[in-house]
């Protein structure tokens, strides 16, 4: 049965609502520098408004939040005091979809400064956790206590207004209609102590900086300028190309007479301009020509920003198409890329830290009831210095190759399994065929084969 809201529903659900209605313009930018479809702002000056559609976008935005993005893989998650992964933290995050929906949420992190994950119940009563959009929840904080007290979905959007909104708080959910006023269509008492929305923001400062409206800080914001300055320079170099990269030329003494084909008619002007001007028959006609304009000051300046992009973000210059001035050697690599790795590092702290509250939710959902062997989990993550397979293969066969003075590997063999982002049941696996081969003699020496034959086909 629907009801009206109460006047602190009404006051707090108005107060969130005018919170998410100001965070749009800044959100709805970040998504067009994202998409490279952000409006250039030009002078005018050297390119007239009727030509603007000869704009050129450098999508640099994009490659740095990629970039960033491509070194952010969550491998598990460890309980306090265990030393490995828990496969039943594994399992609930997998059965959600967490692998493919986190990657949204990520990107929502970095291009927006800021992502939202929603736990609730599904149809069987089990936890369901959803990532929702930016521009579409918002949250309260407890200045305090730095607890979320409330937050605010608004969806179903018709004409420019939404529909349907959803109210969270500590105890109850509330989903309201807007049907000529908005009013509760249906609640749910939860009574989870918690508000069931876990949001992330990007470098969070203890105050919001004058001339910033929201918390959170995009990975694009410091490339924006940079960008825009790249593509007005190749909007302009493309424009020059049209009308100065091929020499100017001209004619005197010539009327328009003498611009006619054989039929008498007037020529067109490219046909005049590329090539009859030249062989006009009139004698007392000068033809002459311009030198041509020099491009290269275009790619200089875009040589300079693209240097400029890469000090602002901490992407290396290739990433923005410049050529490496060291030697491309695995040490100058790893040099090149350290800030960027440092980055990462530091994102996955704040991402991890609210994956683990989202799985304290998900498991007090499903249990019914807070654990406290919960309080503490963490986040596990690969290394960000090696985003691919190969290279985290090769890192780790090095680390458990090296050995101690006792000449015991590095790192256990369990731990080299998860380093490689094995799940526990592949690892149990692994060592159970392991253990195989080292008790039976005729398995060991079938995999010692096997073995010499895989490197004998790499070494030929």
């Amino acid at each position: 049965m629907a009801r009206a809201l109460t006047s602190d529903e009404s006051a707090l659900f108005e107060r969130l609502k005018g919170d998410l209605m100001l965070a749009q313009v800044p959100l709805e930018n970040a998504d067009a520098y994202y998409d490279g479809m952000q409006r250039l702002e030009q002078l005018g000056l050297a390119i007239p408004p009727e030509l603007e559609r000869f704009t050129v976008i450098v999508n640099w935005p994009r490659v740095v939040v990629d970039a960033i993005a491509d070194r952010l893989d969550v491998k598990g998650f460890r309980l306090p005091g265990s030393d490995t992964a828990d496969e039943d933290l594994q399992r609930l995050w997998l059965e959600a979809g967490m692998n493919e929906l986190d990657l949204m949420s990520r990107l929502d992190y970095l291009v927006y400064g800021r992502r939202y994950r929603c736990v609730g119940t599904d149809d069987a009563g089990g936890p369901l956790i959803t990532v929702e959009s930016p521009r579409q929840i918002i949250t309260d904080r407890d200045s305090r206590t730095g607890k979320i007290t409330s937050a605010l979905r608004l969806y179903d959007v018709e004409n420019g207004q939404a529909k349907s909104a959803t109210l969270y708080l500590p105890n109850e959910t509330l989903w309201l209609k807007n049907d000529g006023g908005w009013e509760v269509d249906d609640d749910d008492g939860h009574g989870l102590g918690v508000v069931p929305v876990v949001p992330t923001f990007r470098r969070r400062r203890t105050t919001i900086p004058a001339g910033r409206t929201l918390q959170g800080t995009s990975a694009m914001a410091d490339v924006i300028p940079v960008t825009d300055a790249a593509a007005r320079d190749i909007t302009n170099a493309q424009l020059a190309q049209e009308t100065h990269a091929v020499p100017q030329r001209g004619v005197l003494g010539a009327s328009k007479g003498d611009f006619v084909d054989r039929d008498g008619k007037p020529m067109p002007v490219w046909e005049a301009y590329f090539g009859a001007v030249w062989a006009i028959a009139n004698k007392d006609a000068k033809t002459f020509q311009f030198d041509a304009s020099d491009m290269q000051n275009f790619e200089r300046m875009m040589d300079l920003y693209a240097r400029l992009a890469s000090g602002v973000s901490g992407l290396p210059p290739n990433y923005f198409g410049l050529a490496a001035d060291d030697a491309a050697s695995a040490d100058a690599i790893r040099s090149r890329e350290a800030r960027l790795v440092k980055i990462a590092e530091r994102d996955q702290v704040a991402l991890g830290n609210s994956d683990a509250e989202v799985l304290r939710i998900a498991m007090r959902i499903k249990d019914g009831a807070w654990s406290k062997d919960l309080v503490g989990i963490e986040t596990l993550w690969h290394d960000a210095g090696t985003p691919t397979v190969a290279s985290r293969a090769d890192a780790v066969v090095k680390m458990y190759a090296a050995t101690d003075v006792n000449g015991r590997p590095l790192i256990p063999r369990r731990m080299a399994m998860e380093e490689l982002g094995w799940s526990p049941a592949k690892i149990e696996r692994a060592l159970e065929l392991l253990a195989l081969e080292e008790s039976d003699p005729y398995v060991r020496q079938q995999a010692e084969k096997d073995a010499a034959a895989g490197v004998a086909a790499i070494g030929g």
